[in-house]
């Protein structure tokens, strides 16, 4: 039984596409035969994806997360990518690859995409790409060590955090001020600062630094 899978990745590094197409046929099952179109940029990606939905199909789509933006400015990374793929190419399997590894982006990525995979560029090999692209063929999803150990840390702990918490932990962590949050989260200052004060209450920040919430916050897994 033959098995052809068409495949799209989208990186700006061509040597990182060419390793990972090494990676992919040299390791793939005899008989797979894979397909792989290439793009460096969201405008080429965009183009492919949306030609894919008219004629041909994708059955797996790799995407960075960092690329440069497309000309009109109206796609400025893999996400947006990805969430144009699961309009045009609601069958397709979406791997994001990322440098990111703050807790806060991984579950935004997880929330926002949803990905058959999601892998941290630091965490992979070659034989862990090999492992991942044929476990997502079949039992999706597949996650790499860190976004697992993210996963086990937020669901084992007491500690409940919404999204706009996690994001003034993770803009703090970021050396953003907290003057400046308000251009960043949709809260007046004075609302920015109750949230931040009820997160020194929540990780029990006794001195009242925000370097010591960021630090516990750290240890208990949401940095």
């Amino acid at each position: 039984m033959n098995e052809e899978l068409k495949i799209l990745m989208v990186d700006d590094h061509p040597m990182i596409i060419e390793g990972y197409q090494n990676t992919l046929l040299a390791t793939k099952k005899e008989y797979q035969t894979l397909n792989i179109d290439i793009a460096h940029d969201c405008d080429k990606a965009n183009q492919l994806i949306r030609n894919a939905a008219d004629n041909l199909h994708y059955d797996v789509c790799f995407f960075d997360i960092s690329l440069p933006e497309s000309k009109d400015g109206t796609i400025t990374s893999g996400e947006d990518l990805a969430k144009i793929a699961r309009t045009y190419l609601p069958n397709a399997k979406v791997i994001i690859l990322t440098m990111f590894n703050e807790s806060f982006r991984v579950l935004n990525i997880i929330k926002e995409i949803n990905p058959e995979g999601l892998l941290i560029k630091s965490d992979l090999t070659s034989s862990e790409l090999a492992e991942a692209f044929q476990h997502i063929l079949n039992s999706p999803p597949y996650y790499s060590s860190t976004v697992s150990n993210f996963l086990n840390t937020t669901i084992a702990s007491d500690i409940y955090l919404d999204d706009i918490n996690r994001k003034i932990l993770h803009l703090l962590s970021q050396g953003i001020k907290t003057k400046t949050l308000k251009e960043y989260i949709n809260l007046s200052l004075s609302g920015i600062e109750k949230r931040k004060k009820h997160l020194k209450e929540i990780f029990n920040v006794e001195d009242g630094k925000d370097e010591t919430l960021l630090n516990e916050a750290r240890k208990q897994g949401f940095l």
